[in-house]
């Protein structure tokens, strides 16, 4: 066991012109790169040389209905991150993709795809996806509930983990003198059948450098809560308070340990998306200046949404209307996580509707933070040491200058405290987590392809 101090993790969270939602009016912003493949390969070796972990790219795959006042539509972000593979070399490449809207084999060639590719950094960010508007552009007359959808996602990983496991790690022999290949006795079938899937294997590629890509999880609801205690390897969170950020990572970390796992191999990665000044004083005024910039039918068309109420005619100066949170539940009906966030804020600090909007403007209900580098630095480290985070997504309100910032400011504050690597140790984005490399689960099987 390692006597090194624990390390913080770092990740660049890459969306558009930045999490903000007016990024893209802004003159810092270059909106019209949004599908230039370069601008998103120097994002990455700007995180790249500041040593983080890694970079994610969130997805759906339906257009959002709210596309006249921002920017909607990206890059396929498993192409992308394969284009960004060889524009690096140690940086983490971790994309979403939908367990409700791919089939087990096909996912699984393209992130082990990426993996090779990549030599070991490719990560998957499993979601079931949270928005009907995906369900036509599938053939289906309606999203899946949200049970359904948790019930096929954990028949999903089941079946992927077990194609990528498929062929042992030994089962290349390259015998080129008497002609063999592989070994077959090393290579499985894994005949899943589930109550959604069925799948036969074997799988049509060899495992890949980190045995299988790192899963990712981002669900908050209870349903969340159990499929990342039981398969997570890293979890990408949203919290407003340091309260309740603490009694999410001790949940996750007691469910992990109930499945027979290593808490220590689950990271808890809340969001953070920092405006930063010279003084607490500019950095407030910066995203005063942003928010200035918002459409206040954009961010109402994303409050609808997300509480399914029509709410184009609310007073934007007025109070908003607590039963607007009505279906949010409580910890104990957990069902709509992200709502229960929001609800949190309109029940603490009273806003009105343009104060609220301002308030998602930001980040989408992730932590938004004004103030110094030192500053964000100082709440960074708190959460770390205080049980609430094993690092963090940084969500920058605009790119690339909100990264630049960071990691000119604020990294180097982390690592002058001990907090953040100066140098990669290893290759792989499970080397970056500090995550063990998983056995194939098929070793020593006697069931083998004949």
């Amino acid at each position: 066991m390692s006597d090194s101090p624990r390390q913080l993790s770092l990740n660049a969270f890459i969306h558009p012109a930045g999490h903000h939602e007016a990024a893209w009016r802004h003159p810092w912003t270059t909106p019209e790169r949004l599908f230039d493949v370069t601008y998103f390969q120097e994002i990455a070796r700007t995180a790249e040389a500041a040593k983080f972990d890694g970079i994610f790219f969130a997805d759906g795959p339906a257009l959002r209905s709210d596309v006249e006042h921002g920017p909607a539509g990206t890059l396929e972000p498993i192409t992308l991150l394969t284009a960004i593979a060889v524009a690096t070399e140690r940086i983490g490449l971790i994309a979403t993709a939908s367990t409700t809207y791919y089939e087990p084999y096909n996912l699984a060639r393209l992130f082990a795809s990426l993996d090779h590719i990549s030599n070991g950094r490719a990560g998957w960010n499993i979601v079931t996806t949270g928005t009907d508007l995906a369900a036509a552009n599938f053939g289906l007359a309606k999203h899946p509930d949200h049970g359904d959808r948790y019930s096929r996602a954990r028949e999903f990983v089941d079946a992927v983990v077990r194609l990528w496991d498929s062929w042992e790690d030994d089962a290349i022999r390259l015998d080129r003198e008497n002609g063999i290949y592989a070994d077959r006795s090393k290579i499985h079938e894994i005949n899943y059948v589930g109550r959604h899937l069925r799948v036969r294997g074997p799988f049509n590629a060899p495992r890949t450098p980190q045995g299988y890509p790192v899963l990712v999880q981002a669900g908050a609801s209870n349903d969340g809560r159990a499929f990342a205690g039981q398969y997570a390897e890293a979890i990408f969170t949203a919290h407003q308070r340091l309260s309740d950020a603490q009694a999410f990572y001790t949940d996750i970390k007691s469910r992990a340990a109930q499945f027979g796992r290593n808490p220590d191999h689950v990271k808890i990665l809340p969001g953070i998306s920092p405006f930063i000044g010279d003084t607490e004083e500019q950095a407030k005024a910066l995203e005063r200046e942003f928010n200035e910039l918002t459409s206040p039918e954009y961010g109402l068309a994303q409050l609808g949404a997300l509480t399914g109420t029509d709410v184009r005619n609310l007073e934007l100066d007025a109070p908003v209307p607590v039963e607007l949170f009505a279906a949010a539940g409580d910890v104990t009906d957990n069902k709509q996580s992200r709502l229960q966030v929001i609800a949190g804020i309109v029940e603490r600090e009273r806003p009105t509707v343009r104060g609220l909007l301002h308030r998602l403007a930001g980040a989408r209900g992730h932590r938004v933070f004004a103030g110094t580098a030192e500053q964000v630095a100082d709440t960074i480290e708190e959460w770390f040491t205080s049980g609430a985070a094993d690092g963090f997504n940084v969500m920058p309100p605009y790119y690339p200058g909100g990264l630049e910032i960071f990691t000119e400011r604020v990294v180097p504050i982390l690592q002058d405290r001990g907090l953040f690597r100066t140098e990669y140790s290893g290759r792989t984005l499970r080397d970056h987590f500090g995550l063990p490399r998983p056995e194939s689960q098929f070793s020593g099987s006697a069931s083998a392809v004949q």
